[in-house]
């Protein structure tokens, strides 16, 4: 049972530390439940709000949380957005120098430490603080990793039993995104907790719209797609090493700025790529699955798969990577049999083939599915969806069946007399009456059904031939070079007429340009200046005079929720989700300050009495700065940026009374050498903190109005 003093801290620290109101879906459920030094095994989905559940005991408990996580660069991600939010973090690897890591163990030795990241490999190195006077809790994150009934597979995890008999006392909270039934029970058993509580959460991240094309000209469709949000961040999921390269370079000379990630770059090439990425430097990045595992990139608004995935587990997990702030993200698969067929030859002879087999054909049922993609998607976990979800292509165009039955029997009929030995493409080819070496060399030219299909593309009859696999009225024959052959059903079409529905194939064509649409362009290229993007503009310069990914000052949804609200003073501005006790601290006046201005240009037209016009009011009848932040409950600061913009108004404000003309020089020469950047804490750092920040605002805005 947790202690009503402990319990009445959770939303307090929740607020101070991380910007949040309210606890999602079962996260007060489990952190009471770790505070209560129960086991725990969490699987929520990427976005859910996992870190969380172990970030926030962490704080309240009175010793160090050790979090074990697969990937270096995960962990670094993790750190500085804790540290971000001021909570004492680090992570431990074999990389560091050993002034670096003795410099750990005094954190730890002095409990200077809530939270300390170590690979599973590196943990031999920790022995020493493994025990129960410095370690409160133990966070797996990707616990998947532990099984090999998993997706992602790691032997470096089946060694963290040893945890649960080394700390018997303390909880255990093993965390992943994506497990199944048999997944679950091998991390519960592999890690020693069998009484572990199991919080299983919906699996429907709402926001991501479900898409699946055929991969017809596949870069054409790519950059077609990222032109359309030139700005947005996005990955796009590749097979092969040589796949990320290929693809990132057509992109690039196609205009995009794309890099490409895979093993078998070295690793300051990886670490570069990825941290471009997370600073904004690059939009798009083209890799092999292990790239943005855990990394907390809250923008990344598309994910595209090149390449089919191997299975759902996989597959969820990569489109998860987008809209972890909840905003809008799509999600893009492009579907080819030539993926499947590569597919099964990568696990031909593996330990677990069968396993692997078996999730290959549910990650291929899910692509060729006319139903809605998302209940097929959720049904694989165990969540059942009661209605379709109106949010994935199939339910935004369901597909139009049509009588195929003749195309179905010349397909079949030319299957059986190529006597079930040849692949799609030669089937085809005989179909179309192609006079290619292939055909002319065997004497396909020859038959009775060459050329019956000519009447059809090249691309339509690959589409109708996936159809009558799926509705198994033939299959590939993987051990014989792919062939097609007939199957029991294959007799009811050709000899007893049983119907076949077909649906027609899409054909993905950029719409014309019309006159509606040239203005629609403008219009959006004329939307551009909304309170949004000059408050994510603001967010990228802080983020850059401070050296860190722009999402770690604000996420999108937090800026969209400051667009919304109009947060003018230092409490409202405290509601915004995202927006805790320190970043008020530290970024508050230059938002706030930006959000009045932005709002004195839109409303100049509107009778509402602003904000800055009460103080304006009061200011004119005497009052100090400090009564009029007295009154109206309002920090001096923002005052200050108040007058600052009725100066700019044209109002009689005697500006001089609040800064003198030898700071205002002195501001005007930073600008100068500082090139104008728009944030004021460059100004403040660059004067050695010798003129105030509401003085350096003031000045600004008079440098402006000389200007």
């Amino acid at each position: 049972m947790l202690l009503k003093e402990t319990q009445e801290k959770l939303l307090p620290t929740l607020k101070k530390y991380f910007g949040y109101d309210s606890f999602r879906d079962q996260q007060q459920e489990i952190v009471e439940s770790v505070l209560s030094k129960n086991d725990n095994l969490v699987i929520m989905p990427t976005g859910g709000g996992k870190s969380i559940c172990f970030q926030l005991p962490a704080l309240l408990f009175e010793g160090l949380t050790l979090v074990i996580s697969p990937l270096i660069a995960l962990m670094k991600d993790q750190v500085d957005g804790l540290k971000a939010n001021g909570i004492a973090a680090d992570f431990y690897n074999s990389s560091q120098e050993s002034f670096e890591q003795a410099a750990i163990f005094e954190k730890i030795y002095s409990k200077e430490l809530k939270l300390l990241y170590v690979a599973p490999e590196s943990l031999s190195f920790l022995q020493n603080i493994i025990t129960e006077e410095y370690i409160s809790c133990v966070a797996i994150d990707e616990a998947h990793c532990i099984s090999s009934w998993g997706h992602d597979f790691r032997p470096s995890y089946q060694q963290l039993g040893f945890l649960k008999q080394t700390l018997p006392n303390t909880p255990i909270i093993a965390l992943t995104a994506t497990a199944d039934k048999a997944t679950r029970a091998d991390i519960v058993e592999q890690l020693n907790i069998p009484l572990a509580k199991q919080f299983i959460s919906s699996f429907d991240r709402k926001n991501i719209e479900l898409e699946v094309r055929p991969a017809n000209d596949r870069i054409s469709q790519i950059i077609k797609f990222i032109r359309k949000q030139p700005n947005e961040s996005g990955i796009i999921y590749c097979l092969s090493r040589k796949g990320t390269e290929q693809t990132a370079s057509k992109l690039k000379q196609n205009g995009i700025n794309a890099a490409s990630y895979h093993a078998g770059l070295n690793f300051a090439e990886r670490s570069k790529t990825q941290e471009d990425f997370i600073y904004d430097k690059i939009k798009v990045v083209c890799a092999t699955i292990a790239f943005g595992m855990g990394i907390d990139k809250s923008n990344v608004r598309w994910v595209i798969h090149y390449n089919m995935p191997k299975n759902i587990e996989g597959y969820y997990q990569e489109i998860g990577r987008s809209g972890r702030d909840g905003l809008k993200a799509n999600a893009l698969l492009f579907h080819s049999y030539s993926d499947v067929i590569q597919l099964r030859k990568f696990m031909s002879g593996a330990t677990n083939e069968d396993v692997q087999a078996a999730k290959l054909d549910r990650m291929k049922q899910f692509s060729e599915a006319n139903t809605c993609r998302r209940k097929i998607l959720l049904s694989y976990f165990g969540e059942l969806l009661a209605e379709n979800c109106g949010n994935c292509d199939v339910c935004k165009n369901p597909p139009q069946f049509f009588n195929g039955t003749i195309i179905a029997q010349k397909a079949l009929s030319v299957i059986s007399r190529l006597k079930e030995t040849e692949a799609t493409g030669t089937i085809i080819d005989v179909l179309r009456g192609a006079h290619n070496a292939t055909v002319l060399d065997k004497g396909y030219d020859k038959l009775k059904s060459h050329g019956v299909g000519s009447d059809i593309s090249w691309r339509d009859w690959q589409q109708y031939l996936i159809q009558l696999m799926n509705q198994g009225y033939c299959e590939i024959a993987f051990h014989k070079n792919n062939a097609l052959r007939l199957t029991s059903f294959s007799k009811k079409v050709l000899f007893d007429k049983e119907q076949v529905n077909l649906t027609k194939p899409v054909e993905y064509k950029e719409p014309v340009t019309s006159e509606k649409s040239s203005k629609t362009a403008k219009t959006t290229k004329a939307k551009k200046d909304t309170l949004f993007e000059r408050l994510r503009k603001l967010r990228q310069e802080i983020a850059l005079a401070e050296n860190i990914p722009a999402y770690l000052v604000f996420s999108d949804a937090a800026l969209k929720e400051m667009e919304r609200a109009r947060p003018m003073s230092e409490s409202d501005f405290l509601d915004i989700s995202g927006v805790g006790q320190r970043k008020l601290e530290v970024y508050g006046e230059d938002f706030i300050a930006e959000i009045v201005a932005f709002s004195n240009e839109k409303i100049k037209t509107r009778k509402k009495k602003d904000t800055h016009k009460i103080t304006y009011d009061l200011y004119k009848e005497g009052f100090s700065i400090d009564e009029i932040a007295e009154k109206r409950n309002l920090k001096s600061t923002t005052i200050f940026s108040h007058l600052a913009l009725l100066y700019t108004e044209g109002k009689d404000i005697d500006i001089y009374d609040f800064v003198s003309k030898q700071e205002v020089e002195k501001v005007r020469l930073a600008k100068e050498e500082l090139e104008s950047p728009q944030a004021l804490k460059p100004y403040f750092e660059h004067l050695n903190a010798e003129i105030e920040y509401f003085k350096i605002r003031l000045a600004l805005t008079i440098i402006d109005r000389e200007g």
